[in-house]
């Protein structure tokens, strides 16, 4: 539940944080007032075609079974985490020019009175976080059994609720919360998952016989903290931990960690909307 609620809080402040920048600029152009039926319009057409790959993946689940549905959950697991790591990376590099490439966007439309042009962009960027969403809770699902369809519902309501807030705080001009604070720890955390899921995966290789353990397991801190109790599993989930890791485990979450903590554009900040308080 706990990661359910993270990823649509994080991925919902981010999709808003796109049409609020789109919203504000059309709001301050006389010209903008004849764009928002069609960024609205956009709106709809990403979280439809969000809706359609979580059909397509729901369908393609259900079609599954035995050693065929091992194979798509590890798959989906892989993906996710790799989605997570590439788009905290494509934030560190993009962040910054996020506003005004949108803003060029708008400008260019609205010069070439082409109202489509801000559809599409709508929809592109409310595609994205909403397949990304889609795709980052079935991954996170491989590692949750057992969660009631109430719960999920519930979890997912509370993280959108939760996004509606936090952007109200960003938008404050940063007498709450800074967006740069904000960009931070939301990473960490999907740098953490992406972890956690990575982990789920090659546990999966190891039970197939496609990885060796090499010595499993390598310790047991159980007695501090076990992952199969309810709190454990949500650090489990949310982080990779193991109460009982094999050495395998142990060697793909350092090498994971060593690559992220290594890549040079991770040690220069470039976080989006640095020094804007509004948007």
């Amino acid at each position: 539940m706990g990661n359910t609620l993270f990823i649509v809080w994080r991925e919902s402040v981010e999709g808003i944080l796109v049409i609020g920048i789109l919203y504000a600029w059309l709001k301050a152009h006389p010209e903008g007032a004849r764009g928002m039926r069609y960024l609205w319009g956009g709106v709809a057409a990403g979280l439809a075609l969000a809706g359609l790959l979580a059909l397509a993946m729901m369908g393609v689940y259900s079609s599954l079974d035995g050693d065929a549905l091992d194979y798509f959950q590890l798959g989906m697991m892989l993906v996710a985490a790799g989605l997570i790591t590439q788009m905290v990376f494509w934030m560190r590099k993009h962040g910054r020019g996020l506003k005004k490439e949108l803003e060029s966007g708008l400008a260019r439309a609205a010069g070439e009175a082409n109202w489509t042009g801000v559809a599409v962009i709508a929809a592109l960027a409310v595609g994205r976080e909403s397949a990304e969403t889609v795709i980052f809770l079935y991954g996170t699902g491989m590692e949750q059994h057992g969660m009631a369809f109430a719960q999920f519902i519930g979890a997912a309501a509370l993280g959108f609720a939760l996004a509606l807030l936090t952007f109200w705080l960003l938008a404050s001009g940063g007498r709450y919360i800074s967006w740069k604070n904000f960009f931070r720890f939301s990473e960490t955390l999907l740098l953490l998952l992406a972890a956690g899921m990575l982990v789920g995966g090659v546990e999966k290789m190891i039970g197939f016989g496609w990885l060796p353990a090499l010595a499993d397991p390598v310790w047991d801190s159980s007695f501090l903290l076990d992952d199969r109790a309810s709190a454990g599993n949500l650090i489990a989930t949310l982080t990779g931990y193991r109460a009982h890791p094999a050495l395998t485990l142990v060697l793909v979450y350092a090498a994971y960690w060593a690559l992220v903590l290594g890549w040079p554009r991770l040690r220069r900040p470039s976080l989006p909307l640095q020094g804007e308080g509004t948007i």
